[in-house]
């Protein structure tokens, strides 16, 4: 076969088949009378096994060895591929999140562009801790339109200090921050989905809160915990539940109480939540029944004052002693 047979056959080009013959990647078998290269079937297919190889990403040189090389370890070359396409597809994801957000700062012309580029880059992991709180701290009077960024920066942030920073400024962007945190509730890292709704439970937004509701049921114990403490603060009903679980299983159950609180200052749900204090106390172990008793100190009402009279007289002496506390506090006002 002459040059142009296996260029056909190949989709190989013929300058590229000549550049093959040059560095001895893919020689001819032989030459025609009139000098012109010829190809055996061993030659097409070693150029097959090439172009297969240099598909996969091998450099010229590394696909020669590969072919060449008794002792050619092609394990080794292609965990190194896949570490270097990994990379790639970082760089790429990593710019795609940085034009959508440039885009949801919805630009009317090329400064405000570059302005949300700035700030991006302010925010960056490159800059020091100290720098991104700064940044952040000085972002919304500038331009609220920013909340996208700032948001997505947040969600990204290690540092306690630049976090509180961000999460100050996403409240005051919120309008531009919370589709950004919201979507970030279905992510995949957990650590996301924990920043998202800590942010989202600072934020009075419709969205906001929706978004919290869902979270009820997020397979993360923090993410639930934050959602519901939130939700019982502002008055969802749908809280008390959840709410009273988390006083029974011991976690957050100060602050789930305090939730537990406010949302009885509805006397409707107040007899929901004693309702469901009694039921939880009847099933519950000494340490749950008196983190029960502990709770009841925020709930108003004669239903939570009768049962706490019925553990003031618990056989396990902490929860008689919480109980009986409780009682005291709540006969002078204290």
């Amino acid at each position: 076969m002459l040059i142009g047979e296996v260029a056909a056959r190949s989709g190989v080009s013929a300058r590229m088949l000549r550049h093959y013959d040059r560095i001895g990647l893919v020689p001819p078998t032989g030459r025609s009378r009139a000098g012109y290269r010829e190809y055996g079937d061993a030659d097409l297919r070693r150029l097959l096994h090439v172009e297969g190889l240099r598909s996969l990403g091998l450099s010229l040189s590394e696909v020669a060895r590969a072919l060449d090389d008794p002792g050619f370890d092609p394990a080794v070359v292609v965990d190194g591929l896949v570490a270097a396409a990994r990379e790639r597809r970082a760089r790429e994801d990593e710019l795609l999140d940085r034009l959508a957000q440039v885009r949801a700062g919805a630009p009317t012309a090329w400064p405000d562009v570059l302005r949300t580029v700035g700030l991006l880059r302010a925010l960056g992991p490159g800059r020091t801790p100290a720098a991104r709180q700064r940044a952040a701290l000085t972002t919304v009077a500038a331009d609220p339109r920013d909340g996208a960024a700032l948001a997505a920066a947040l969600l990204a942030e290690d540092d306690p200090n630049a976090a509180g920073a961000l999460r100050w400024a996403v409240v005051r962007a919120a309008a531009a921050a919370v589709p950004v945190l919201v979507a970030a509730l279905a992510d995949d890292d957990a650590v996301r989905r924990r920043r998202a709704v800590v942010a989202l439970a600072d934020v009075d937004d419709p969205d906001a809160v929706a978004a919290l509701a869902d979270a009820y049921v997020d397979p993360d114990p923090e993410v639930r915990a934050r959602a519901l403490l939130a939700g019982g603060r502002r008055g969802d009903r749908r809280a008390v539940a959840p709410l009273v679980g988390l006083v029974v299983e011991g976690r957050d159950d100060v602050e789930a109480a305090e939730a537990l609180g406010v949302l009885a200052e509805d006397p409707g749900v107040r007899a929901e939540i004693t309702r469901r204090v009694a039921d939880a106390a009847a099933l519950a172990d000494p340490p749950a029944r008196q983190r029960i008793a502990g709770a009841l100190a925020e709930v108003p009402g004669d239903g939570a004052r009768a049962l706490l009279e019925r553990l003031a007289a618990d056989p396990a002496r902490p929860v008689a002693l919480t109980a009986t506390a409780v009682l005291r506090l709540r006969r002078t006002g204290g």
